[in-house]
């Protein structure tokens, strides 16, 4: 099935990401050098790019973003950044050893309306990560990375960049370093919810606490309704990253996240728009007008090559 185009509103929007590892393998299984390499990449893209991070959650197979993004060609460059630098930093023979790409596919990006209930439904979902798959009993347990611990705990969310270009033409001078010579920290900077901006750090932490609370308590009345327990830490850090498991639970995503019947029909009119006018432009460009107009905020189909004969020989 083709995907649907990427689509950002006009003048920017609140949008979650979601990426999952190939074939759900734990590639991204948490530990002090994963959770580095991954804050220090968000970090670095963040500050290129200008990306606002309102929630970040790494579990051993996927990670969701919130991310408020001014168009989609920002959050195209964030994500590209972010994509290939994870793949080939974790990837590395000496933490998980998976050459190529470790992504099942490329990111997806959901808009999420301005109602305070769809934002806040969205954050729930990822403040209950590691909670709510039995991994953990409480958030801040999670090895991982997980935005909820740096807004409960006051903490910084630092990472380190290591700029393998400096390291490369270091080897080439017969330079001897350490890991760390050329790591650059980086901090990926937290900001909040759109529909929450007015509150106070203070305010904010609270509505936080709350939230999470209420997670842990589901979670715990659940588990004794079960008779079961949590993984927890230890076992966790022993699982292989190439682990694949033998079935993952998947759910078809909406076209966008919103709590109202006109919210959800405002996005679609909006969408629908934006769809006619890129099918049209591609209709002209496909029948060799070269002035066919795409819609502001699109990826307009590249263009054939151009040769400098009429045809290639046989």
């Amino acid at each position: 099935m083709s995907r649907g185009l990427r689509f950002v509103p006009e003048g920017g929007a609140l949008m979650e990401v979601t990426l999952r590892t190939i074939q759900s393998r734990l590639l991204l299984r948490p530990g002090p050098a994963v959770n580095e390499i991954i804050l220090g990449v968000l970090g670095r893209a963040q500050r290129l790019y200008g990306v606002r991070c309102c929630s970040v959650v790494f579990l051993g197979n996927h990670f969701h973003c919130l991310l408020q993004v001014d168009d989609a060609l920002q959050l195209s460059r964030f994500m590209q950044h972010v994509d290939g630098n994870l793949s080939s930093e974790i990837g590395r023979k000496e933490l998980h050893d998976w050459p190529g790409t470790m992504w099942s596919r490329r990111y997806q990006s959901i808009v999420v309306s301005g109602e305070e209930v769809a934002q806040v439904e969205r954050l729930r979902y990822h403040l209950a990560h590691g909670v709510k798959e039995g991994l953990v009993d409480q958030v801040k347990r999670w090895p991982g990375v997980h935005f909820a611990k740096s807004i409960l705990g006051g903490k910084p969310l630092k990472g380190l960049w290591f700029n393998r270009t400096a390291e490369f033409a270091a080897k080439n001078r017969g330079e001897d370093f350490g890991r760390l010579k050329y790591a650059e920290e980086e901090e990926l900077v937290l900001s909040q919810l759109p529909c929450w901006a007015d509150l106070t750090p203070e305010q904010y932490r609270e509505r936080i606490a709350e939230l999470v609370e209420e997670i842990e308590s589901e979670a715990r009345a659940d588990r004794e309704a079960r008779g079961v327990e949590p993984l927890g830490v230890e076992a966790i850090l022993r699982q292989d990253p190439h682990t694949r498991p033998n079935q993952t639970k998947t759910s078809p995503a909406p076209a966008c996240h919103a709590a109202t019947k006109a919210a959800r029909e405002t996005f679609w009119e909006a969408y629908s728009a934006f769809v006619a006018a890129f099918r049209e432009a591609a209709e002209k460009l496909k029948a060799g007008d070269r002035s066919a107009r795409f819609p502001v905020g699109s990826f307009p189909p590249a263009l054939p090559f151009v040769s400098a004969y009429p045809s290639l020989p046989p």
